[in-house]
């Protein structure tokens, strides 16, 4: 069995440690993040620009971590719900 809260907690801190770094290589190096990010996507992103203000990161991270949070909940639950069925005979 998965502890649910830890995963939980491991999950959202990740992402938003993920996202503090994340935020921190865009602003240091905006036009390869840029560059980089739009071969990741398959999109031309030459004529664009980033737009990261203090209101931005905040949202952004708070988004991030409440998706990764409930992210590892659900995988906390169905995981441990097929465990769970191990145990049984069909």
């Amino acid at each position: 069995m998965i502890n649910t809260t830890k995963l939980v907690m491991a999950s959202a801190l990740s992402a938003g440690l993920l996202w503090v770094i994340c935020s921190a290589i865009v602003v240091l190096f905006p036009h390869s993040t840029l560059q980089m990010t739009g071969h990741m996507i398959h999109v031309d992103l030459a004529q664009t620009t980033w737009t990261l203000t203090w209101t931005g990161f905040l949202v952004g991270l708070v988004g991030w971590v409440a998706l990764a949070a409930i992210t590892g909940a659900s995988l906390a639950v169905i995981y441990n719900s097929l465990v769970g069925k191990e145990g049984h005979c069909d």
